[in-house]
């Protein structure tokens, strides 16, 4: 149990960078000037991405929090 804390810290900062690498990449989209059609498509691609990443954080902080609980 004393290594649940440390692997949700490590899988939550994972999601973490997961998010903000989406975050720059709708960023960087827009920045270049794309149609509408262009930009949708980036996005949808990215929606999936941000999905993943937000869930990878979320199992990573309840890890922490389980192995807060029970260690």
């Amino acid at each position: 149990m004393s290594n649940l804390i440390p692997l949700g810290a490590v899988i939550t900062l994972m999601g973490l960078v997961g998010l903000i690498w989406c975050i720059l990449k709708v960023t960087r989209a827009r920045k270049q000037g794309l149609s509408d059609d262009e930009l949708r498509a980036v996005m949808q691609t990215t929606v999936g991405l941000n999905l993943g990443a937000l869930l990878m954080s979320a199992i990573g902080l309840m890890m922490v929090v389980l192995g807060i609980i029970l260690g």
